[in-house]
């Protein structure tokens, strides 16, 4: 396959018996608020085939949206550095181990909901039960990302929001752009599909899987936008 300027490879994936290519679409770094149809259209309109479907970075679509917060706006206070001792390390991702980002997740669900979910979470973990702290806190505070160190500037700088009303988004964009569309959030200890339009050709679970290995990538790639074709 001869690619595009823009396009930097072709990710082949298998996924129940059918192989899917993932082509990642490089393009310029996102201003807060930029508009974002006019974003997606001018690198996807060269390159899409009839039967494709895209996928977008969480964080490019939340940074259009402006939901964004500089670092200089978030102290954090003594439940966020109390409650990221016993947050899970690794050794790509900070997680929510940056007490400045625990403090955003803070201020969204609230210290009262936020110190139960420490509370419960940890007891939880202890008979090997996970996933209790984020289901108990709610407000989608597992979305938050930011204040990441090896993230481009300046939004090292930046902790960002989940998207709003992600499945709305996906659909808004398909309706516009005439593209089926499905909004990640891709690291690389996992990938959930957050919002998925009605003609996306198939469901949130296979999409999942397809972009497992998060093709976007997690360093300055600068590819928020995967198109995603099955091989004929």
């Amino acid at each position: 396959m001869k690619l595009q300027p823009n396009t930097e490879k072709v990710l082949e994936k298998e996924v129940n018996g059918i192989c899917y290519e993932r082509l990642p679409v490089k393009t310029h770094l996102a201003k807060i608020k930029e508009p974002l149809y006019p974003f997606i259209e001018k690198y996807i309109r060269p390159h899409i085939k009839k039967g494709d479907w895209i996928a977008l970075s969480e964080k490019f679509v939340t940074i259009c949206q402006g939901r964004v917060i500089h670092e200089s706006q978030v102290k954090p206070g003594l439940l966020a550095k109390l409650i990221v001792i016993g947050v899970k390390k690794y050794k790509d991702d900070i997680g929510y181990s940056h007490p400045r980002k625990m403090q955003v997740a803070i201020n969204q669900a609230g210290s009262v909901r936020m110190f139960f979910a420490m509370v419960i979470g940890a007891c939880t973990r202890l008979v090997g039960r996970h996933g209790d702290f984020y289901r108990i806190a709610g407000h989608r505070i597992s979305e938050i990302d930011g204040f990441n160190p090896a993230a481009i500037p300046p939004y090292n700088q930046y902790a960002m929001l989940g998207p709003a009303e992600p499945d709305k988004t996906a659909e808004k964009i398909q309706k516009k752009l005439g593209v089926p569309t499905v909004i990640i959030d891709g690291n690389n200890i996992n990938v959930e599909v957050l919002g998925r339009s009605s003609q996306v050709p198939v469901d949130k679970k296979t999409a999942r899987l397809i972009l497992l290995d998060n093709p976007m990538g997690q360093g300055d790639e600068m590819t928020p936008i995967i198109i995603v074709r099955k091989r004929k």
